[in-house]
């Protein structure tokens, strides 16, 4: 259920005029939230591929009992590594691909296909993020 919460906080900081539309007043949180952004992303994308791994992959065996919820956890986990990669990148180059430039650019290149559709991930990061916590009160 956490997953869930932290899924739908993090599309609202990834769409931020979902949340402006809804509250005019939120652009004051917004605006604190802002310098750390970077690496709320950064620890999201990292936090997603971890659980790419150890969910997705090495948790394969709730497919035979939680179907649902597995491909629930494993999409989480996809769009928190996207997401957070989307706002993270700048850290995320800084210290990962600093040394690397044939790394810096293949994350250029997926950030430039990322970045337009931001805002439709951002919507499915929270109507994901609802069926999470909806999934784990009827699945687990």
């Amino acid at each position: 259920m956490i997953t869930g919460i932290t899924l739908i906080l993090l599309s609202f900081i990834a769409v931020p005029s979902i949340l402006l539309a809804k509250k005019p007043n939120a652009r004051e949180l917004l605006d604190k939230v802002a310098p750390y952004q970077g690496w709320i992303g950064m620890l999201f994308c990292f936090w997603g591929i971890y659980g790419i791994i150890f969910s997705g992959v090495l948790g394969m065996g709730m497919i035979a009992h939680w179907p649902v919820y597995w491909a629930t956890l494993l999409a989480v986990n996809v769009l928190q590594a996207a997401l957070g990669f989307m706002l993270g990148y700048g850290l995320i180059a800084k210290y990962a691909f600093s040394k690397n430039e044939e790394a810096r650019l293949k994350g250029e290149q997926l950030l430039a296909k990322l970045a337009p559709k931001q805002g439709k991930i951002g919507m499915l990061g929270i109507f994901v993020g609802i069926w999470c916590i909806v999934s784990a009160i009827l699945f687990h």
